[in-house]
């Protein structure tokens, strides 16, 4: 069952993706003693290294320590968890696809913060010479 609402969620963000608006332009970057909370959900998008677009949910809690922060990306094609930590207005963070899923791959990460709470920046995927580029946009509480 589980299974099931997991792949009936990824083919609902496949179906989502199609015909999407671009992106809105973000807002300047956050100064380093005043950044937002990243705390909640995210409408991302998104390219990848070899230049396919895709887009997602990107949802990040508090990690286990101080300063610390788990993310989990919801995208087309798989379920990705990772962790990182804040250092002024930049998130950096380390992310791996779930076992089980259809590729299991890993890499690293960097967002820059805005006044506006968005995120954007680069996501890397181990083996692989390019970054893909992402934005994530606050999704309304």
């Amino acid at each position: 069952m589980k299974r099931l609402s997991i792949l009936l969620i990824l083919i609902a963000l496949s179906l989502s993706a199609c015909g999407r608006k671009p992106p809105a332009p973000l807002g300047a970057d956050a100064s380093v003693d005043n950044v937002p909370s990243i705390l909640g959900s995210f409408a991302l998008n998104a390219t990848d290294p070899t230049g396919e677009q895709y887009g997602g949910t990107l949802t990040i809690t508090n990690g286990d320590k101080p300063n610390e922060y788990k993310f989990q990306w919801l995208v087309s094609g798989g379920i990705q968890e990772g962790v990182g930590t804040l250092d002024g207005n930049k998130l950096t963070f380390t992310w791996g696809s779930l076992a089980g899923t259809d590729q299991e791959i890993t890499g690293t990460g960097e967002y820059t913060i805005t006044v506006n709470g968005e995120l954007y920046g680069t996501r890397t995927i181990d083996g692989l010479d390019q970054p893909g580029i992402e934005s994530a946009y606050p999704n309304p509480k």
